[in-house]
């Protein structure tokens, strides 16, 4: 008994966890980063862990929730229970609610 016990732990110790490796996988994603309407009006953050965080004006945290991303097409999900989608048209340019968001290399600036 103590052997099989052992033979099990050590398997589920050694086993990799999914949970463990989903963050490294959408550290890479091809879209996370700062997205801003060229008016700097609507700002969404997609974190790589999936999440985002939208601000529009100056409420910085306006909306939060998960998205995700199929090919170019991406789906969002509000905390509060909206949902929304977009597609991006090229690396650089999101299509979202009628809006045209850019991707923007210093999250931090305003235009």
């Amino acid at each position: 008994m103590r052997h099989a016990f052992a033979v099990l732990m050590t398997a589920t110790l050694l086993s990799p966890s999914v949970h463990a490796e989903e963050p490294a996988l959408r550290t890479n994603h091809p879209y996370a980063g700062m997205w801003v309407t060229d008016d700097g009006r609507v700002r969404h953050e997609l974190l790589p862990n999936g999440r985002y965080v939208e601000a529009r004006g100056s409420r910085e945290r306006a909306y939060e929730g998960r998205y995700e991303v199929t090919g170019t097409h991406i789906e969002y999900w509000d905390d509060t229970g909206f949902t929304a989608d977009g597609d991006f048209v090229d690396p650089d340019t999101l299509h979202h609610g009628g809006m045209v968001l850019r991707r923007r290399a210093d999250p931090v600036a305003r235009p």
